[in-house]
């Protein structure tokens, strides 16, 4: 898959992102269907299916990813009608493409996209767990150096007192 296409289709999907009034992220089933490569509902969901079935398998609680909504569509005559979709978590989006049909570009793409966020997701924590354990290694070390020459722990301990004390 080109770089092209790659940004193209990440822009899609983080462009169909939404925002409840709480600042609560979510995508729309019925458009991330058309995103995923599927031309029939009936089918997509039978993928959203497998995904709360892994949602729950998990431990999470499935109506906090995956809720069902009414929105009203327009007909070609220029009327009206109500239909069913569903609010999807950003966790929820990442369940139905790994349980889509991997044969669909869209779909490996999806995967891929996922994986990569993930890997991205836990390079950061690394790096911030690395950072708090330097930073705590740097203020234990002055202290450290109170003793020049090898001493025991309870002389250490005395001189980091007398020294927090001045």
């Amino acid at each position: 898959m080109k770089n092209e296409m790659v940004h193209a289709m990440t822009d899609s999907f983080e462009g169909h992102a939404q925002q409840t009034e709480n600042g609560v992220e979510y995508w729309l089933a019925r458009d991330l269907q058309q995103l995923l490569g599927y031309s029939e509902w009936r089918n997509f969901l039978s993928t959203i299916t497998k995904a709360k079935t892994a949602c729950e398998i998990s431990g999470h609680e499935i109506g906090n990813h995956f809720v069902g909504v009414n929105k009203m569509v327009e007909l070609g005559s220029g009327s009206q009608r109500e239909i069913n979709d569903i609010m999807l978590t950003r966790y929820a989006c990442y369940l139905i493409a790994q349980n889509g049909d991997p044969r669909k570009q869209e779909i490996a793409f999806a995967q891929t996209y996922f994986a990569m966020q993930t890997r991205k997701a836990e390079q950061i924590e690394q790096r911030l767990l690395e950072t708090e354990r330097v930073s705590a290694r740097k203020s234990t070390l002055p202290a450290m150096m109170l003793c020049a020459r090898p001493c025991s722990a309870e002389a250490f301990a005395q001189k980091l007192c007398h020294q927090r004390k001045m």
